[in-house]
């Protein structure tokens, strides 16, 4: 097949992960523009990747007719502005930080069917929760009743977590929606309806400006709508001095006679990232496995997880369960 063409936006952090493996370790992906508000980062694009187009403007980027698809960071609005210039979208998650922008998000991608949209919740691409996911859908894992997740960053010494805290949502919105789309998916989508949180500052007394914390744990009471899960439990630290690394993460999906879950099949971080491009790509293309496509990763559960983000940070602010 054709390669697909990417344009990627921002090239800070992450940013400069994904264009490494489009660029290199993706085989029929060709980075083709970039678009780079920041004064050092196209410095370091042209360096690295002299054929790659840089864009100082965000409208010029979406007008150039080489790129097929655009790699997003959050930014709802960046969103709808490809979709309306006919670009399929990668975004990182979330896809909003409040419920307004994912319902335009969701408005406009339904004005554009044949193209598609996808948001960064890359746990459901890693080897030992698809082996999980695959055992509960073959009824091979009993009555599974929960998801306990942990997800820890390295303690952060240069402060970036805390200057970037005030535009992230918080550590829910920010962390915890990995562990939420993760639990919903392996229990069946139900609905929350009473969600619980608390946390704590144990690192960084700075987030107290921005009333966020830096390791919180969460519950979410299910409505139960299928035989599956009615509780999930989650401890996130952002910034965690025991994590082991760059970043840690130990998940499990539990029944009454067994749990499955990261590491079990693969010992890698669940990011896995050239794994998780290539993914994208064939998910692009419409040759991924049925049970793999694009749907199963909706808009609309890309919004659940944003809800239950905010009922997470509105319970911890409020000091008890939110309900609905």
């Amino acid at each position: 097949m054709s390669a697909i063409h990417f344009g990627i936006v921002g090239l800070r952090r992450l940013g400069k992960r994904h264009v490494t493996n489009l660029a290199w370790h993706v085989p029929g992906a060709r980075l083709v523009a970039a678009r780079s508000p920041a004064a050092d980062e196209p410095d370091w694009a042209s360096i690295e990747f002299p054929s790659v187009v840089l864009h100082a403007d965000y409208d010029a980027f979406l007008q150039d007719a080489s790129v097929d698809a655009v790699w997003l960071s959050l930014h709802a609005q960046q969103i709808i502005a490809a979709l309306r210039a006919g670009k399929h979208v990668f975004c990182e998650k979330s896809l909003s930080l409040d419920l307004a922008g994912c319902d335009a998000v969701i408005d406009e991608h339904a004005r554009h069917p044949h193209l598609h949209v996808m948001i960064g919740f890359v746990r459901r691409f890693d080897a030992s929760y698809r082996d999980a996911f695959d055992r509960i859908e073959a009824d091979a894992i009993d009555r599974p009743f929960m998801v306990r997740s942990q997800t820890c960053d390295k303690n952060d010494p240069d402060g970036f977590f805390v200057r970037y805290a005030p535009a992230s949502g918080g550590l829910f919105l920010d962390c915890s929606v990995h562990a939420i789309n993760l639990a919903r998916w392996l229990l069946g989508n139900p609905r929350p309806r009473r969600v619980y949180a608390s946390g704590t500052i144990a690192i960084h007394e700075d987030l107290r400006e921005c009333n966020d914390i830096d390791n919180g744990v969460g519950r979410r009471r299910i409505r139960l709508r299928t035989a599956r899960g009615v509780l999930r439990i989650a401890h996130d630290g952002a910034w965690a001095w025991y994590a082991d690394g760059d970043y840690r993460h130990v998940g499990r999906v539990v029944s009454g006679k067994e749990s499955a879950g990261q590491p079990r099949k693969n010992r890698g971080p669940a990011w896995h990232a050239q794994r998780v491009h290539t993914d994208v790509l064939r998910a692009l293309r419409g040759c991924i496995p049925a049970r793999w496509h694009i749907g199963r990763l909706t808009l609309e559960d890309a919004r659940e997880a944003t809800r239950i983000g905010i009922a997470m940070r509105e319970a911890l602010q409020r000091g008890k369960a939110v309900e609905g």
